[in-house]
C-alpha cells in the first residue's frame, strides 16, 4: 500500500471513531439531563495561600533559632519528611512557616 492510502484509510477510520465518540457523548446527554433544568450552583470560591518561597522560609527559620528554636525547629523540619530545610517539599512552606509561627507564638 502507498503512504497516501494509508494516510487516507486513517483519515477515514478516525472520522469514524469521532462519528462514534459524538454517539456515546449524545447518549451520555440525553440521559444524565434532569426533566426540570436546575441551576447548578457556583463552585465555592477558595481564598489562595499566600505563598512564601525559601528564602522567607529560611529567614524566619533563622529568626527563631537565633531566639532559641533551633530544637523544635529541626522538629518541625522532620515532620515534613526533611532532614534539611532545602529538602523540604516547595508545598509545604506555607504549612512549615505556620507551623513555627505557632511554636512560637504558644511559648
Amino acid at each position: 500500500m502507498s503512504k497516501v492510502k494509508l494516510l487516507l484509510d486513517l483519515a477515514g477510520d478516525l472520522r469514524h471513531l469521532a462519528d462514534s465518540l459524538q454517539a456515546v457523548a449524545d447518549a451520555f446527554d440525553l440521559s444524565d439531563s434532569p426533566e426540570t433544568p436546575e441551576e447548578i450552583p457556583a463552585p465555592p470560591v477558595q481564598e489562595e495561600a499566600p505563598t512564601v518561597d525559601l528564602e522567607q522560609l529560611r529567614t524566619r527559620l533563622g529568626e527563631l533559632s537565633r531566639e532559641g528554636y533551633t530544637g523544635k525547629i529541626r522538629e518541625l523540619i522532620g515532620k515534613y519528611g526533611a532532614t534539611h530545610l532545602s529538602k523540604v517539599d516547595p508545598k509545604d512552606y506555607a504549612a512549615l512557616l505556620r507551623d513555627a509561627e505557632e511554636m512560637n507564638d504558644a511559648s
